[in-house]
């Protein structure tokens, strides 16, 4: 009866052990990646605002956002975040990223400044002064 013990004990053990790659590991895997960028970006940029709560690093050759409490690069088509304009950008699911960001012209704001801000503002006013004239014309009908 002791041997028959024995034998049961082992087949169980060896069943065991044959199922252990069937069996999904409890460990969970992590992946970051992340990307230095071209030019580093100093401790403290010079930023921009454009618009309400959305920044811009100025004069910088890739566009650089501060909203909120990151830093957000946007490079081929992708996004990537930090929480320091020197430290390391992680990538970021594109339905993670800002609308506000997310609505901003690809390309527009690489190496920008503050005379492109006054030009946006005056483009701006003119656009609704030409809304405005049209919805009067229109009422005049």
């Amino acid at each position: 009866m002791k041997r028959f013990a024995r034998l049961q004990t082992r087949m169980l053990f060896l069943a065991g052990f044959l199922m252990l790659p069937f069996v999904p590991s409890l460990a969970h895997a992590q992946v970051s990646v992340q990307i230095q960028l071209g030019v580093p970006l100093p401790p403290s940029p010079t930023l921009v605002v454009i618009q309400p709560g959305v920044q811009v690093v100025a004069a910088y050759p890739e566009e650089v956002f501060l909203q909120g409490a990151y830093y957000w690069l946007r490079r081929d088509g992708g996004w990537y975040r930090s929480s320091r304009p020197d430290a390391p950008f992680d990538v970021v699911e594109s339905h993670s990223v800002p609308p506000a960001l997310v609505k901003l012209p690809p390309g527009k704001y690489e190496n920008y400044g503050k005379h492109q801000t006054k030009t946006d503002e005056k483009a701006s006013k003119n656009q609704k002064k030409a809304e405005k004239h049209e919805g009067k014309q229109g009422q005049e009908h």
